[in-house]
């Protein structure tokens, strides 16, 4: 069974530089064959996964080894952004502030630049939250209905998820599933996306063939790929 806990970690970085704290989740997987470790954006701390059989020693002297790399990572990560009034979140890569208008009706809804939360302030991020869902549920399946009708596929379903690593996945059964912070994306970034999944109902692989579908469907591959590289972890550190 995984289990998994975090503390804070005191590494130095370079041979004359001071120590330094650093967010630290420890997990332990019994999938795992070797200590390893990552940086997971949305939480602003490093993963250090060890095997079952592995003690903490292993983890500390992989995390000194890379101490610099792991600090550099965290360092580099974007400003985390609460929902809040006067918060500014991207929608379709504009940004747009938060409003609190506890008079309104409507729950969450937009007002040109705006995201319009009624309601009671405790309730505000959640209401947020289920607005972007909602925007990203209605917008991808415009655009997934239309590729599909492309390329003559079906689509059994789909689905929004909150994945730290993949932004959609297609499944043999058909169903399809993305993550919602695509909503933030540009238009034309989420475009690309949905076309990935949905070629992947002709062809669920990466082979030639599925790219010539992604191809015919959008023309925004390379720049896509681009900027969820180079953007993408932003997208994780918003709520």
């Amino acid at each position: 069974m995984d289990s998994s806990d975090s503390e804070t970690v005191v590494l130095r970085p370079g041979v004359l530089g001071p120590p330094v704290g650093c967010p630290v989740r420890w997990c332990r997987s019994a999938r795992a064959r070797r200590v390893s470790l990552r940086i997971d954006p949305r939480a602003g701390e490093v993963v250090v996964t060890l095997p079952m059989r592995e003690g903490r020693r292993a983890g500390m002297a992989l995390l000194t080894t890379h101490a610099a790399w792991v600090m550099q990572r965290l360092a580099a990560l974007a400003p985390p952004v609460a929902l809040a009034p006067g918060a500014e979140v991207l929608l379709g890569g504009r940004p747009h502030v938060i409003r609190h208008d506890p008079a309104a009706r409507g729950g969450a809804f937009l007002d040109g630049a705006t995201i319009v939360v009624s309601g009671r302030p405790e309730f505000l991020a959640r209401r947020v939250k289920d607005f972007l869902r909602a925007e990203a549920k209605r917008r991808i399946a415009a655009l997934a209905e239309g590729h599909a009708a492309a390329l003559g596929v079906r689509i059994r379903a789909i689905r929004l998820k909150d994945t730290n690593s993949r932004w959609g996945s297609c499944a043999p059964d058909g169903t399809l599933a993305f993550s919602w912070r695509l909503v933030m994306a540009p238009d034309w970034v989420l475009d690309y996306v949905v076309a990935h999944e949905v070629a992947h109902l002709r062809e669920l692989n990466h082979s030639p063939r599925f790219w010539a579908h992604v191809e015919r469907l959008t023309p925004h591959r390379e720049a896509a790929q681009d900027w969820l590289r180079d953007n993408g972890p932003a997208l994780l550190r918003v709520g």
